[in-house]
């Protein structure tokens, strides 16, 4: 089998897992979700440490560990994506899949404006038409809703933000999140700990169902990033940019006929347009 077809199937999996990702979290709703996350943040330590013995990776975590520079970044990267988390995991445990995954397709067209801005990355006519397309989107959502879409705002821009900061501080992805997870990983000890004194942890030992899911957290997390590093070395970031949106497209799937989320004529529009944002900026892309 060729590096691309490998390639291929590596970002299927790893796009098919996050995309059914909400399926876990739904499994984990009666947890409060800063619970949740503190045990995604700790748990993703300890399998990443494990993952980078195995692989005798250290040397680039060392080297991290090194540059003061880098570590402030990949501390920015880490309240990035500990609040992409956190929204993340509050949406699906409040039947917010779908507005999950509206944040999720909105979030290239504002990295394409990000890399415009920080990378002076040429936007060419047609990419600034699917941007304005995605714009009055959302828009028409606030206007159908009569505020924000808060939750998919949020998630669109604190990871277009954390792939920012990720691509400024260019180190290894394995590595960089273990480095992240390092640097949050005192606060959610403190926050672990409170739990625990005020009786309030849904973690127990002996470990129940409750607890094995928390533990599972960390490979939740850890095991989807495998296979995209995996994809990433053997097919173009075109392609890997365009299969990405095989994860919100799952989870749009699974709100709508698994969890039975509202979907009236105002949330079709507004998905519509994102769509045909989408197909404007992948077709340009794909010539």
């Amino acid at each position: 089998m060729s590096n691309e077809k490998k390639g291929t199937i590596y970002a299927i999996l790893a796009f098919t897992f996050w995309g059914l990702v909400p399926i876990y979290f739904k499994l984990v709703s009666h947890v409060d979700a800063f619970e949740v996350l503190i045990h995604r943040v700790l748990w993703s330590v300890l399998f990443l440490t494990l993952l980078l013995l195995i692989t005798k990776s250290f040397n680039n975590l060392m080297a991290i560990l090194k540059e003061s520079k880098k570590l402030k970044i990949l501390f920015i990267s880490a309240i990035l994506v500990s609040i992409n988390w956190l929204t993340f995991i509050w949406a699906i445990s409040n039947n917010m899949i779908m507005e999950a995954s509206l944040g999720y397709y909105i979030n290239p067209l504002i990295s394409v404006v990000l890399g415009y801005f920080f990378f002076h990355e040429r936007i060419t006519k047609i990419q600034l038409v699917a941007i304005c397309v995605a714009f009055f989107a959302i828009l028409f959502q606030v206007y159908s809703l009569g505020h924000l879409p808060a939750v998919s705002l949020i998630l669109a821009f604190s990871f277009a933000f954390y792939g920012l900061a990720r691509k400024k501080v260019h180190v290894e992805s394995v590595s960089g999140l273990l480095v992240e997870t390092l640097l949050v990983s005192p606060f959610a000890l403190l926050y672990l700990f409170y739990i625990v004194s005020i009786d309030k942890n849904a973690f127990v030992l002996p470990i129940n169902m409750t607890s094995l899911l928390l533990i599972l957290a960390g490979l939740i997390t850890i095991i989807p990033l495998i296979w995209f590093n995996s994809a990433a070395t053997k097919i173009s970031m075109i392609k890997l940019g365009f299969l990405q949106y095989i994860g919100p497209s799952i989870a749009f799937l699974l709100a709508l006929f698994v969890y039975n989320e509202p979907f009236n004529s105002d949330k079709l529009i507004t998905f519509i347009m994102i769509w045909i944002a989408l197909i404007v900026f992948s077709i340009k892309i794909k010539k």
